[in-house]
């Protein structure tokens, strides 16, 4: 018998049922449309093989003067800096002790005491000790002089750290009188608290019966950067704004904004960048001068072409205004000649003037805005962003895009932690890539994808907590979001690189909808398929 020839419809339909998706498909998972064909999308392999500590959720790469090509990660534990496969701590200090009073063992336990007065850290949070000398038995120099979490906080005064052996009873000593301890800025959450005041943070972390602020402790740790110049600005939402200075090398950490040129730069922002033609530094959310609280609204500039002049006069262009649309900045995205800013009620037009006014802003449309501060991407001139009701474009104009599958991506998504969605570009291929939470406990497990030259849907999973295509590297860049372990290992990947999933094989499948064989008394019987994929 001849082979019949089925041609199905491209693109995944899940608007209906798998029936009425007859020679359409109706399901996938790791594959992508191509002049209307399927094929598999590339696999990926570990960028370095050195792990990282916490979630990524933002990744920069950026080159230097001398031709250096470095990648910036932030995670909800740290932020670093990558060069040829090495990742540096450049996570900021927040206070240094030059005098701990003691460390206090116990016969047989691994947990450590630490004595320090008023030392302001939160459980979770990095100290690394030097200076200290041993306490007389397992205990030694060198045990105590590294990194540690701090496990839990007794008081103000007092917290435990884990070591990796246990005291004997020769520890009876206190580390010596002279112990300095650097204490990185607080770690961030791995989930999204979208509301404030009563219940958020931990019991006891406030005053009986008191309220808590939006601040960069209590809500989900993006991490925002931006580069100008050789150097790496970035900032924790909620939380402070912070330089890493190449010139200074990789065993230098980040400092706060605020600290140089005039001290005016904002204590905390919502996020930070830097404007491509003027070469302003934008905090968006950005505290006043002279306060330290983010005003959800405040967009506030350096002066043209220096990162560390901040305060207004007539001898500069810093400047700052407050938008009119909605109550909080939710994220912003640069485009042609403007910056696209979205508010949780609208979108907003940044543009460049000049003197006096140095920026005009305008409203671009209202009642439709970005879920999360990661949910848009440029693609070339356009904008493509998830709204929390569907998807749209931006080129001058708001369009929506007609999606097959949007009533099955906004079924499952868990709405409640859409800070940790994101989208993503890949030129190569022509897409926008959009990663989402379902489930209620974990983290971000599925994707959308549009295929914008034709108009094409497609759905699958893939554990990821950001992704993003580089300008001086060889290959889009993921990263891993495992929560286990208290997240403290996870990786950066390269994609688009051969047919596998770090080494083991990928499943990758498209699924149709039910075919009709015909009306009547008819059967089919079916010997073989070939099928014509990639």
């Amino acid at each position: 018998m001849a082979l019949s020839k089925i041609q199905f419809r491209p693109g995944v339909d899940k608007e209906g049922t798998q029936y009425t998706t007859d020679a359409g498909w109706f399901d996938s998972d790791k594959i992508r449309f191509r002049k209307g064909r399927v094929e598999k999308i590339g696999g990926w392999e570990k960028y370095s093989p050195d792990p990282i500590k916490g979630v990524p959720r933002s990744l920069r790469d950026f080159g230097t003067a001398d031709g250096s090509r470095y990648l910036g990660v932030g995670t909800n534990l740290k932020v670093y800096v990558e060069i040829g496969g090495v990742y540096s701590d450049i996570t900021p200090i927040r206070k240094t002790t030059t005098s701990v009073a003691s460390f206090q063992a116990f016969t047989a336990a691994t947990t450590l005491f630490v004595t320090d007065g008023a030392h302001g850290a939160n459980s979770g949070d990095y100290v690394t000790f030097s200076g200290a000398s041993g306490l007389g038995g397992n205990v030694t120099a060198a045990i105590l002089n590294q990194e540690y979490r701090v496990a839990s906080v007794i008081d103000s005064n007092t917290y435990s750290i884990e070591l990796d052996v246990s005291a004997n009873a020769s520890d009876v000593g206190n580390g010596g009188g002279s112990v300095t301890a650097e204490y990185q800025i607080g770690v961030g959450l791995n989930t999204y608290l979208p509301s404030t005041g009563w219940s958020v943070g931990g019991w006891g972390s406030s005053g009986f019966g008191s309220t808590s602020g939006l601040t960069a402790v209590n809500q989900l740790r993006i991490v925002s950067q931006d580069v100008f110049g050789d150097n790496l600005i970035f900032n924790n939402r909620a939380g402070g704004v912070y330089i890493w200075q190449e010139s200074a090398g990789l065993g230098t950490r980040a400092v706060a904004l605020n600290t140089l040129g005039d001290n005016s730069a904002p204590d905390a922002a919502l996020s930070v960048l830097v404007s491509e033609i003027d070469r302003h530094v934008i905090c968006l959310g950005a505290s006043p001068i002279g306060s330290a609280i983010s005003d959800p609204l405040l967009i506030r500039w350096s002066d043209q072409e220096n990162a560390t002049s901040w305060f207004p006069s007539a001898l500069n262009s810093a400047g700052g205004q407050v938008l009119s649309v909605g109550t909080e900045i939710v994220g912003s995205v640069k485009t042609r000649q403007e910056i696209l800013i979205s508010t949780d009620s609208g979108l907003v037009s940044m543009r460049f003037v000049g003197a006096p006014f140095i920026y005009a802003f305008s409203t671009v449309s209202e009642n439709v805005s970005f879920i999360g501060p990661n949910a848009a991407v440029t693609v070339g001139d356009v904008v493509y962003f998830m709204d929390s009701g569907g998807f749209y474009s931006y080129a001058g104009s708001v369009q929506r895009l007609p999606c097959s599958v949007h009533r099955y991506v906004y079924e499952n998504l868990n709405k409640s932690q859409k800070f940790k969605i994101f989208a993503t570009s890949n030129p190569d291929f022509s897409e926008v890539t959009w990663f989402y939470q379902t489930d209620v406990e974990g983290d971000v497990t599925n994707y959308v994808t549009f295929n914008y030259l034709e108009n094409l849907w497609s759905v699958g999973t893939l554990d990821r907590g950001i992704m993003t295509a580089t300008e001086s590297k060889e290959f889009p860049l993921a990263g891993s979001n495992d929560l286990s372990d208290n997240a403290e290992v996870n990786y950066i990947y390269n994609h688009e690189i051969g047919y596998n999933a770090d080494g083991e094989a990928m499943t990758a499948f498209v699924e149709s909808g039910d075919l009709e064989i015909g009306d009547g008394d008819s059967f089919m019987f079916i010997k073989r398929i070939i099928p014509d994929f990639s």
